[in-house]
């Protein structure tokens, strides 16, 4: 008799608890634990965030190096099961001023010396696409988001550029910042490749797109 009544309590207290949770929102960091596609724009939708809260509650995660199972902070906001079901969306932004060569990108200026129209394909870490080095850079680094490989009498290896035009769901919208890192037997003259995390088959998807490039200072 004690002992049910002693669960009465418990299950009690624990449906107390339960109803605690469910009517008050919780307002703290949680983590994120990031897949395929994720970005920094689609996280500021997901949880209703505001995208530079976002980016400077991970200073360390450049928009360019968001891959599957990287961690990333969700600053002090309503988490997402409470999260407002209709939250102000932010959008992707760019704009250009060429006459003072500044281009701004998701709310951040970049100042550019040079533009260039190249032919972009993209590729992944399959050991099919990169041989017998296997998924690392041309300096041994493995690959990662924002990597391009490119033509080194066109583009120098180290040329950190703003690529703009392209349309990929792997990729931040609008704009991103990439560092050449990498070179092709097939990437000449005006062609860059994309490393972008997925499989052959999703990578593949991204074709041919043409793009232009702002080598940014």
């Amino acid at each position: 008799m004690k002992k049910r009544f002693l669960k009465v309590k418990i299950l009690a207290a624990a449906l107390g608890i339960t109803l605690a949770v469910q009517a008050v929102p919780i307002h703290a960091d949680s983590v994120h634990v990031a897949k395929e596609g994720d970005t920094y724009f689609t996280l500021s939708k997901e949880y209703g965030v505001d995208m530079n809260k976002l980016m400077n509650a991970n200073p360390n995660i450049p928009a360019t190096n968001i891959y599957a199972g990287l961690k990333l902070n969700i600053p002090g906001e309503t988490m997402k099961a409470f999260a407002d079901p209709a939250p102000q969306l932010v959008t992707a932004s760019l704009s250009v001023d060429s006459g003072q060569k500044m281009i701004e990108a998701w709310g951040k200026s970049f100042t550019y010396n040079k533009t260039l129209k190249v032919k972009a394909t993209a590729y992944s870490s399959a050991a099919s696409e990169n041989g017998k080095w296997g998924a690392v850079d041309y300096f041994g680094n493995p690959l990662e988001l924002g990597t391009i490989a490119v033509d080194p009498s066109i583009i120098p290896l180290g040329t950190k550029v703003l690529v703009t035009g392209h349309s990929f769901p792997g990729l931040p919208k609008k704009a991103f910042v990439a560092t050449a890192r990498d070179t092709g037997s097939a990437i000449k003259g005006n062609r860059i490749d994309i490393f972008v995390p997925g499989s052959p088959q999703e990578v593949s998807n991204f074709g041919f797109q043409d793009v232009e490039l702002y080598f940014i200072n």
